[in-house]
């Protein structure tokens, strides 16, 4: 058995004295592990690591086998953000949440495009918006979409402030006042009413890992990666509120 793709590294582990098993999120075979022998090395670990864009060549006797690698580096997207903590940290929450929410070998196109056109967005100004919006996506290409274009409520759907945490519908300022407590914040620069920044993106953070665990993690009796947990914790709940955030609302002051 053998077939070619291109790949995204999500992580690569150890695996006897040289070896390693490295997962890939390729375009059409879905999440899928190797062996690449001698992955322990100095130059495959350079080349294996969570971000990269690869094209990949994997072997097996059977297709229901671990099967091999071997792969030919296309972009190194981890060595970009080696010098920005927070960008560098995105990189690895997303393939974390990859890794781990996605089933083997299950083709996925949209979560691999979805991926690419994050890796791309990292460079760029609002990349921490770009993030809430990629994990939206994950959610829905997963089958569990938040409907954020009218109130659940029959509310003003121009005024959509809040998101139910149990039908993952928005519910109108109006209509969700009373219960305020008890919905999720929704930001306005998903529904196109606001420019974003560290408050919203602290909230957007909230809203789509409120639904990662309760449909993915939860079930899976897993918690959200921790690379995403300290994520969260670098953006405050008002802007301003912590030292050393810059105006793209992310604290690289400290390592990641």
């Amino acid at each position: 058995m053998q077939w070619s793709d291109v790949g995204i590294v999500l992580s690569s582990r150890p695996h006897g004295e040289t070896s390693a098993v490295v997962q890939l999120l390729t375009r059409d075979h879905g999440r899928h592990a190797g062996l690449v022998r001698g992955g322990q090395g100095s130059r495959a670990r350079g080349l294996y690591q969570p971000g990269n864009r690869v094209a990949a060549e994997w072997r097996g006797r059977l297709a229901e086998h671990l099967g091999s690698y071997a792969c030919e580096l296309l972009d190194a997207n981890a060595a970009r953000f080696l010098d920005v903590p927070g960008r560098l940290l995105a990189l690895t929450s997303a393939t974390a949440i990859c890794e781990r929410a996605l089933p083997e070998r299950e083709p996925h196109p949209g979560c691999f495009e979805g991926l690419l056109a994050l890796l791309a967005a990292l460079d760029g100004e609002h990349w921490a918006e770009v993030y809430v919006r990629w994990e939206l996506l994950l959610l829905a290409d997963l089958g569990f979409g938040l409907d954020l274009t009218r109130c659940a409520g029959g509310g003003d759907n121009n005024q959509l402030a809040y998101v139910s945490p149990k039908s993952a519908r928005a519910v109108s300022l109006q209509a969700g006042e009373p219960y305020r407590d008890r919905l999720l914040a929704l930001p306005g620069f998903l529904i196109g009413q606001g420019g974003g920044g560290p408050a919203q993106v602290a909230a957007g953070l909230a809203l789509t890992g409120h639904f990662l665990e309760k449909q993915i993690f939860f079930p899976a009796d897993r918690e959200l990666p921790e690379a995403r947990q300290r994520l969260a914790r670098r953006f405050p709940a008002v802007a301003g509120e912590a030292p050393g955030v810059d105006d793209r609302g992310i604290d690289d002051s400290a390592p990641a």
